[in-house]
């Protein structure tokens, strides 16, 4: 799929084909436009040099369901700020070639669908994003927004709870595009001291399931929370505490987690 932005041109990622070549896989997570807009290429350049395999930008929401306090600020922050939809899409679509890894959007569907979801798709897949994680669209309503995904060829991941039953399991993995999102606790987001015992058993049982990568997310705050959910998961994603570090202009302890993975 070939993406021309501003007289550049870029072959946008497979998402799936770019995570399959990585024994072990980081992503990151970012809040578009905390701290301002202007920050949000500089942040996704840096964390692309860093060694992330792909970068999961958060869309800012009145209403973030999923999201933990660190990420709820980072949120209204972006969102004091100004920044919108329509503005990270714009910025997006100046300034995506000068990004390698795969970009995943993460937002809520109400955004989507006050866009317009055949407007939103198109725009989305113009500005070179490879990815949606919808927290709050179930497998079941995915048909909302089915034809205009199939046109853009965004890849939709879904997200899989330590509370679902077996077979809703294999029915979420057998959906999901690009990669597997299996969340480690049961909850909203944010850091954590220590995980379920139980979670290598989870995971396996996923790993056989599903056709795609599986990665762990949610609580994930240290290197070695890194070291523990690769040792049984194909990689995992970090929000909250990347956020933290970010702020804290913190970028060694960032290179150190994305260096764990291994």
């Amino acid at each position: 799929m070939q993406t021309i932005t501003h007289g550049k041109k870029y072959l946008q990622s497979n998402l799936k084909e770019t995570l399959d070549k990585k024994e072990k896989i980081f992503i990151p997570y970012v809040m578009a436009g905390d701290g301002g807009l202007e920050t949000l290429i500089p942040t996704l350049q840096r964390l692309d040099r860093a060694g992330a395999t792909a970068i999961e930008v958060g869309i800012p929401f009145s209403d973030p369901v999923a999201d933990g306090p660190t990420i709820q600020e980072a949120g209204k922050r972006a969102r004091a700020a100004g920044v919108t939809l329509t503005s990270i899409i714009d910025i997006l679509k100046q300034e995506r070639a000068s990004i390698q890894a795969p970009i995943i959007f993460m937002t809520y569907i109400n955004p989507i669908f006050k866009y317009g979801i055949d407007r939103f798709m198109k725009d989305a897949q113009a500005a070179g994003v490879d990815g949606l994680i919808i927290p709050d669209l179930p497998l079941e309503q995915k048909i909302l927004i089915d034809s205009a995904l199939t046109n853009s060829g965004l890849a939709l991941i879904q997200l899989v709870s330590l509370t679902s039953s077996k077979e809703r399991m294999e029915r979420i993995a057998n959906a999901s595009e690009g990669f597997l999102y299996a969340v480690t606790v049961n909850g909203i987001t944010g850091a954590r001291s220590e995980f379920n015992d139980h979670l290598e058993n989870h995971f396996s049982y996923l790993k056989q399931v599903s056709n795609v990568p599986v990665l762990a997310g949610f609580g994930i705050s240290t290197p070695d929370h890194v070291k523990q959910m690769a040792s049984f998961s194909d990689g995992v994603v970090v929000g909250s505490k990347i956020i933290e570090l970010l702020q804290q202009e913190d970028y060694q302890a960032i290179n150190d987690m994305i260096e764990a993975k291994d």
